[in-house]
C-alpha cells in the first residue's frame, strides 16, 4: 500500500496529468484513505463512482487508475482514466478502458458508457475512439 500510495500521489500531483481532470491533489493521509476506501468499495455502486487501479504488467506497480460511475437506474455509466506521465503512450491506458467498458456491459444492465472529455485533452480522444466510443456532442 505504502508504494500505491507513493506512485498514487505522483501521478495525481502532476500538474499535466491532472491537466484535465476535476480532482485537486490531496495530502497522504486524505490519499491513503481514498486509496484504502477504494479497496473495500463495491465494484459497481449505484449512484457512485468506484476507482480501480491500473498496474504496468511486468511490475505491477501502479501507473494509474480508472473511475466507474454507474447511474442511480443503472442504465446509464461513465468512465474516466488517469495514466502517470511515465506511463502515458504504451497503450497501458487503451488496455485499461477497453477491459473496463467489457467488463462493465459484461457484469451489469447499463445499456450507454460515456467519458466526459476537455476538448483540448486530444490523447484522451484519440484513446477514446480506440476503444470504439465515437464523440457526440462538445
Amino acid at each position: 500500500m505504502a508504494a500505491d500510495l507513493r506512485r498514487f500521489q505522483a501521478y495525481r500531483h502532476d500538474p499535466e496529468v491532472g491537466r484535465y481532470h476535476g480532482w485537486q491533489p490531496q495530502s497522504d493521509d486524505d490519499a491513503a484513505r481514498f486509496l484504502e476506501r477504494m479497496s473495500a468499495v463495491d465494484l459497481f455502486p449505484l449512484g457512485a463512482w468506484a476507482q480501480l487501479g491500473i498496474a504496468r504488467r511486468s511490475t505491477n506497480e501502479l501507473i494509474g487508475d480508472v473511475g466507474i460511475y454507474i447511474g442511480a437506474d443503472g442504465e446509464r455509466a461513465e468512465v474516466g482514466f488517469t495514466i502517470a506521465g511515465d506511463a502515458q503512450g504504451a497503450g497501458s491506458g487503451t488496455e485499461a478502458v477497453r477491459l473496463l467498458v467489457s467488463f462493465i456491459f459484461e457484469h451489469t444492465h447499463v445499456a450507454a458508457i460515456v467519458a466526459i472529455t476537455d476538448e483540448r485533452n486530444v490523447p484522451a480522444h484519440r484513446l477514446l475512439r480506440k476503444v470504439g466510443m465515437r464523440h457526440v456532442d462538445t
